[in-house]
């Protein structure tokens, strides 16, 4: 529930917020401090007096820097680390009403889509002890059908139950050990026994098999629910007011389910039955309130190029740039707090958290119509990465380049070790291609390191599991067509 996030939300204080987006992100302190103290007045409003709540308006912040400085990384972990619906789109994508493109509303039905995704999955992770033991019900009752012979035995045992229980409501005196032998001599009893203990000792033995893995190559017969029909989904073109989308789920409804037998090894019969049991578990209603109430409390909504829809004001002139300032106008009751209609209700954007980002080369924030100035009251400059900034990228966070390699090359049984100075070497040759070319951050590094080591993961199994060790001459030799040549456009993008 959102109250389970709240609760995260006030074990989280500011320092401890940038302290964990440290883990991940190098520098930038001035935009980790903004995004904090952001996410922490999120919980501070929640314990606001009531009469006070709705009027606190969210911080909405513009985060400016060039391309690969970790604004968009930053507004990432901070979602995740809060578990709040977190969706990233591009201002570009939007047009004015009326041009080619996707409406504004669209990006809070996303909101929506990631929502119920993120709460259906706490669900089933909540759910998914009990959904397996079911599943292993399932699965084993196609291994090991019951025989006739095992169905008259439990229903004659069923039948000795309920006369044992309707004696003991009428105070009559069962039999020395309790049992009422329904329609059954003695020998016939014990025979029903016996079919039923052997079957269940083979269940037993089954179901341990398969709690092992050994089973999972087995072939078993599973009905299916066959997808509805694709010329539904051709009903609703690309663009389609919400209506008409609600319109084709109804159709969808209307249709009795139909279901088909496939034959498939009990692995994906597991993934298959799985599915059906969430299905069966879990309330779908409960699942969308809660999400509802995570977006319009919890949301964050990352608009980045944001600076793309922002041109010099004054004279208009004609051209790509009619519509910029009619998709600020569109952005604007998103950002002030609105109704949308989605296809599970109304949602207010009152409370959304909206971080906006650009690089600002061309235009500037003052750029912006006023009025979206207004609504973005928090404004931090991102700083351009050095090539100190490139070495401690590279070393310091948990997801690091040199680590992420490190694990591709293991997995072909080989290691990779990066030294100090090669370490330093790659992030000399990054800033310089940067400084030399377009400078695209940290993404530079991506580009440097896959020319750095392509032979090496092309040539990986055949060429065994011998270490690989990247120093500083290493990174020099292999780069320095690289380093020296005018035209790089030839070797990195």
């Amino acid at each position: 529930m959102a109250d389970k996030s709240l609760a995260r939300l006030a074990e989280l204080t500011p320092r401890q917020i940038v302290v964990e987006l440290d883990r991940y992100i190098v520098g930038q302190a001035d935009a980790k401090k903004a995004v904090a103290i952001a996410l922490r007045n999120r919980w501070r409003r929640q314990r606001a007096p009531e009469n006070l709540r709705d009027e606190i308006a969210p911080n909405n912040i513009i985060l400016i820097g060039p391309t690969g400085v970790g604004k968009t990384e930053i507004a990432r972990r901070l979602a995740k680390l809060a578990g709040a619906p977190f969706v990233k789109v591009e201002a570009s994508k939007f047009t004015e009403v009326g041009y080619v493109g996707r409406d504004v509303e669209s990006m809070v039905r996303d909101l929506v889509e990631n929502a119920i995704a993120m709460v259906r999955s706490e669900r089933e992770a909540d759910v998914e002890d009990l959904a397996n033991e079911r599943v292993d019900e399932r699965i084993l009752d196609l291994l090991l059908p019951k025989s006739t012979e095992v169905k008259v035995a439990e229903h004659m045992m069923e039948a000795n139950a309920t006369a044992a229980r309707e004696a003991a409501a009428e105070s009559m005196t069962p039999d020395p050990e309790g049992v009422f032998v329904v329609s059954a001599s003695g020998s016939v009893s014990q025979e029903r026994d016996d079919t039923l203990d052997r079957y269940n000792r083979t269940r037993d033995k089954l179901r341990q098999l398969l709690k092992d893995g050994q089973l999972d190559d087995r072939e078993v017969e599973v009905e299916v629910n066959q997808p509805a029909p694709a010329m539904f989904d051709m009903l609703v073109p690309q663009g389609a007011p919400e209506g008409m989308e609600n319109f084709s789920d109804a159709l969808k409804d209307m249709l009795p389910t139909r279901t088909k037998k496939r034959t498939v090894k009990v692995s994906e019969a597991r993934r298959i039955l799985i599915d059906e049991e969430f299905e069966k578990l879990i309330e779908l209603d409960d699942v969308t309130q809660d999400a509802l109430e995570r977006v319009q409390s919890l949301g964050i909504i990352f608009l980045d190029e944001i600076d793309k829809v922002a041109g010099e004001r004054g004279p208009r002139s004609s051209g790509p740039d009619v519509s910029r300032e009619g998709v600020q106008r569109d952005l604007l009751p998103i950002v002030e707090g609105s109704n949308v209609q989605t296809k599970y209700g109304l949602v207010k954007t009152d409370h959304v958290l909206f971080i906006a980002a650009g690089a600002f080369h061309v235009s500037k924030p003052s750029d912006l119509i006023p009025e979206l100035q207004g609504r973005f009251p928090i404004r931090v400059e991102l700083q351009a990465l050095t090539e100190q900034d490139f070495v401690r990228i590279m070393t310091e966070p948990e997801n690091a380049l040199t680590k992420q390699y490190a694990a591709l090359v293991e997995a072909d049984g080989a290691t990779l070790e990066f030294t100090a100075d090669g370490i330093e070497a790659i992030a000399s040759i990054a800033a310089s291609v940067n400084d030399r070319m377009e400078n695209i951050g940290a993404r530079r590094l991506h580009t440097v390191m896959t020319t750095l080591l392509e032979e090496d993961l092309f040539n990986l199994p055949d060429s065994g599991s011998d270490s690989i060790r990247i120093d500083g001459e290493v990174v020099r030799e292999r780069l320095k067509v690289i380093a020296e040549d005018e035209d790089l456009r030839k070797y990195i993008l």
